[in-house]
């Protein structure tokens, strides 16, 4: 079974923001040369998380943005010192990793999806790491 690891920075500019990361896993397959397996897609920040969704509307970023802000308002009555608490539940509920299949050496995702870095404690550099393993 063939394993390869790779790491890409990804800059958020925004407090609270989403970036497709569908160029980066193309890149990590294109280079790995797999052409049937899985891909592991993770994020090691505690305020940030990886989700996949629609990719067509530019919308559906800006609700989901609003809905989670709405769900996990920062308030007073946290007493985290660094003041990101909402950022914490948003990661936890959303989650750190996704798990992509690769068919023919393609990734198989809808017609309207994407994966995304959520970032919900920026503007940072953050790191996604991409496990593409063979089988």
């Amino acid at each position: 079974m063939s394993q390869t690891l790779f790491q890409y920075q990804i800059s958020t500019y925004e407090k609270q923001s989403f970036t497709e990361l569908d160029p980066y896993l193309e890149d990590a397959l294109m280079k790995s040369g797999v052409k049937d397996g899985l891909m592991v897609v993770y994020c090691p920040h505690t305020t940030a998380a990886i989700t996949i969704n629609e990719n067509a509307d530019p919308d559906v970023k800006r609700d989901l943005s609003v809905g989670l802000n709405q769900t996990f308002p920062n308030k007073r009555e946290y007493v985290h010192m660094e003041g990101n608490s909402d950022g914490h539940m948003k990661s936890s509920v959303i989650g750190a990793n996704e798990t992509l299949i690769i068919s023919d050496g393609k990734l198989i995702l809808g017609t309207w999806q994407s994966v995304y870095f959520c970032e919900f404690d920026g503007p940072r550099r953050r790191t996604v790491y991409v496990k593409v393993l063979e089988g």
